[in-house]
């Protein structure tokens, strides 16, 4: 409404200058030279007032715009006028005044909820840009970096030299692990960081969390379920040597106890040599289960070396279809790019992947027709990753949890540290080995490097 009647205002002004003007050059033309006179006059009078007109409608709309510019919604334009156009254009400006100036509190107040649920958060949330400048940091983080305030990471070189470096080599996507010790406490810090861009302008978004509880709730939870094993493994052995040896033992006793020193039975004897034989055995696999946890602790660091990806899935291709039993097993090899490379020590690696790789095979035996995918490639985060899945049936959700527990397992033989020792492996290269799987449709373990 407001802009057609500026437009007709606008049209009817220069129809009034345009008929003068060929009123002008008609009575020129007629020699009516008092008369033009008269009305070039008007038609000077005419045009200043559309300059008047358009100029004072631009002056109002620009100041408008500053005052929006500047946030100030103070400025009010008289609504009463003489002509109506401007009347309306006042009253338009005023509503949209009004209504940019609710959007700006409720952006003002919405935003001083964000900034105080950050206040509280109990992470650490900090954003700097590529020179390093601050821009953000909620009390949490400077609490847990140990200074405040913060206006450029070169100032946590004063906390910890360690910790600077770390932060001045963070990269979008990034998580990693800081250890922080002062003369009160010690704290395991993890940091993740995010890149995002606003107005143009790249900036690191870090979430600092302080994990000691947590890893310390991780550690007695796995100590728990890593002595529920070993008790429950070591009773199952010394159980049956207690038995036998006190029914052996009752071969050589009389009733009142004293031992008997000639007249043994033959088949006591026989009894006897046997009982003995099976403690014998039952000490031999003791003995193992103990050489076992020992070489779960003894694991030797990485020899590193950049091994092509062809040769390590080659190498595992070969050894797993050794495994003539598993007729029924189709083995696929993909990688991507085909140059890929690992710098990982190639021996440990591939005695995981053969690991993985028999454990799949073993769940699919029964199965008419099995398939073992192992996949190596780069991931989403820009870090390579090998991946050993199974269309097998899967592993149950209640157990999910303890497969990685020393010397657990679900299998009638095996000593339960494959799993245990592969994670070990892929923690000493720096990386980590995760398990996804679907119950009777799939079950993937990925190593990340």
């Amino acid at each position: 409404m407001v802009s057609k009647n500026i437009y007709l205002q606008l049209v009817l002004r220069i129809l009034l200058i345009s008929g003068f003007s060929l009123a002008i050059g008609f009575l020129i033309f007629k020699e009516q030279y008092f008369i033009t006179g008269l009305l070039g006059v008007i038609f000077i009078i005419q045009v200043a007032d559309l300059i008047r007109y358009v100029n004072h409608t631009n002056r109002k709309i620009a100041y408008f715009f500053d005052a929006i510019q500047n946030e100030d919604f103070t400025l009010r334009f008289p609504e009463k006028l003489s002509l109506k156009s401007l009347e309306e254009l006042n009253h338009s400006l005023n509503t949209l005044n009004e209504m940019i100036q609710d959007i700006h509190l409720k952006k003002q107040t919405q935003e001083q909820y964000y900034q105080e649920i950050m206040r509280r958060a109990d992470i650490g949330i900090l954003t700097f840009n590529e020179k390093g400048h601050i821009i953000y940091s909620n009390p949490t983080v400077e609490k847990l970096l140990n200074y405040k305030p913060l206006n450029h990471i070169k100032q946590l070189a004063q906390v910890d030299k360690k910790l600077y470096e770390l932060f001045d080599d963070l990269k979008p996507f990034d998580r990693k692990l800081f250890q922080f010790v002062n003369e009160r406490e010690k704290r395991q810090l993890s940091l993740s960081a995010t890149a995002i861009n606003l107005e143009g302008e790249n900036f690191l978004l870090v979430v600092v969390q302080d994990i000691h509880r947590e890893l310390d709730e991780k550690e007695t939870d796995s100590w728990v379920r890593l002595i529920r094993v070993l008790t429950h493994e070591i009773m199952n052995t010394i159980a049956p040597i207690t038995s036998i040896s006190e029914s052996v033992l009752n071969y050589f006793k009389k009733e009142d106890g004293s031992l008997i020193e000639e007249g043994l039975a033959v088949n006591h004897l026989k009894s006897a040599a046997k009982g003995l034989e099976v403690i014998k055995e039952q000490g031999n696999d003791l003995i193992s289960f103990v050489q076992s946890y020992r070489s779960l602790l003894s694991l030797p660091d990485p020899d590193k070396e950049i091994v092509p990806a062809t040769k390590i899935l080659s190498r595992v291709r070969l050894l797993l279809k050794t495994e003539d039993s598993f007729p029924n097993i189709k083995i696929e090899m993909r990688l991507q790019p085909e140059n890929l490379e690992f710098f990982l020590d190639e021996k440990q690696i591939t005695q995981v992947l053969v690991n993985l790789g028999k454990n799949a095979m073993q769940s699919m035996s029964e199965m008419e027709e099995g398939f073992l995918q192992i996949f190596a490639g780069v991931n989403s985060s820009g870090r390579k990753y090998i991946e050993v899945r199974d269309n097998g049936p899967g592993i149950p959700s209640d157990l999910i949890e303890e497969i990685f527990v020393p010397f657990f397992t679900t299998k009638n033989s095996g000593t339960g540290i494959g799993l245990s020792l592969s994670k070990q492996i892929m923690r000493l290269h720096g990386g980590s080995l995760e398990v996804h799987s679907i119950p009777e449709k799939s079950t993937s373990f990925v190593l990340t490097f």
